[in-house]
């Protein structure tokens, strides 16, 4: 059955006007409310990511996990991502084994390069290694994930000699999947190592994403493994309101402002509301409108990949909190369940 999750960055709001930037204390606050309520509501699984910059409010994903673990009762926390290329891998795996442990089990970890670069310096890294660091340290940390005792060696840290690594997760090892973009290489590493992937379709059409989904599950088999067990997700940015016109329009200046201050450090041009318009289509990126039309977005992205799972993206420009509220309650309540059930049907 698929996984309807939700996924964030810790967006803080910053005043269009005045540059005024949210604390980061209330937006920390704020999505800890947000993802009990998500429990509340039924929501499979909620992910939070890893940034180090003033406009994001969280550098440390397994702090938060830990703080949900504790108003929640089902929902499945985990990463999006943790940037594994400047972790330790072992600290990384003792700390989501930790949350593991508070949350009863349901922990998740899933390792990326990271969209943004201000952690490789800032833990002391090379950018020229970019590749060569999250190859080496996804290889590491799938090792510690399977073994008690680990005797291993690389490159970029000291070797581990029959080190045992505590606490042990719930169930012994923990789910880790790895976050992927547009690169081949990406996905049949992947593959390779029998790890589920989530694609981020944040941009452009998502059935030009459909060659990647079909050269990962063509690696998975290639490699040895069983196609029953393959698991494959989309992250997508999403927002949702009782009635479409009006939480589209409320949302476009709060997702076009987010565009445009990321725009300035790569060279893009002023985020445009055709492009929004667009990406809100049937052939878009975004998931943003009422119950209705979001169910019909949602059952044809998951029809189209043959998703064991979705992650709604929320928090894209930090909306007002009230209007988080709304969405997840909306999310939990009317869109899930409409999904699942016209999955069933087709089964």
């Amino acid at each position: 059955m698929i996984e309807l999750g939700i996924g964030m960055f810790g967006d803080v709001q910053i005043d269009p006007t005045t540059g005024k930037i949210q604390p980061a204390a209330v937006r920390m606050q704020q999505i800890v409310e947000e993802v009990k309520l998500m429990d509340q509501v039924g929501v499979d699984f909620f992910g939070i990511g890893e940034h180090h910059r003033e406009d994001y409010a969280v550098a440390s994903p397994e702090i938060i996990l830990a703080a949900a673990a504790t108003v929640t009762k089902n929902i499945k926390l985990g990463s999006a991502v943790s940037v594994l290329s400047s972790a330790d891998p072992v600290k990384l795996f003792q700390d989501f084994a930790t949350v593991d442990l508070l949350s009863n089990g349901r922990a998740e970890l899933m390792a990326g390069r990271g969209s943004f670069i201000e952690s490789f310096p800032l833990f002391g890294y090379d950018l020229k290694d970019y590749a060569a660091l999250f190859d080496e340290k996804l290889e590491l940390l799938t090792r510690l994930n399977k073994q008690d005792t680990v005797t291993w060696s690389g490159k970029f840290r000291k070797p581990l000699i029959n080190q045992q690594i505590f606490p042990r997760p719930v169930n012994h090892s923990l789910p880790i999947w790895v976050a992927v973009g547009g690169t081949t290489s990406s996905v049949t590493r992947a593959a390779r190592l029998g790890l589920p992937v989530m694609f981020a379709i944040i941009g452009g059409a998502p059935e030009n994403f459909q060659p990647l989904f079909e050269m990962y599950q063509q690696a998975w088999v290639d490699n040895g493994h069983d196609i029953k067990d393959l698991q494959v997700g989309v992250h997508m940015h999403a927002f949702f309101g009782d009635d479409s016109k009006a939480v589209a329009d409320k949302y476009y200046p709060i997702y076009a402002n987010q565009m445009n201050r990321i725009g300035v450090t790569r060279g893009w041009p002023p985020y445009q509301r055709s492009q929004y318009d667009f990406g809100r289509s049937i052939h878009g990126h975004l998931v943003v409108g009422d119950v209705n039309q979001s169910v019909e977005k949602i059952l044809h992205i998951i029809e189209m990949f043959g998703l064991t799972r979705f992650s709604a993206h929320m928090d894209v420009g930090s909306p007002d909190h009230s209007d988080m509220m709304r969405a997840i309650e909306l999310y939990g309540t009317q869109i899930m369940p409409k999904v699942k059930e016209a999955l069933k049907k087709t089964e």
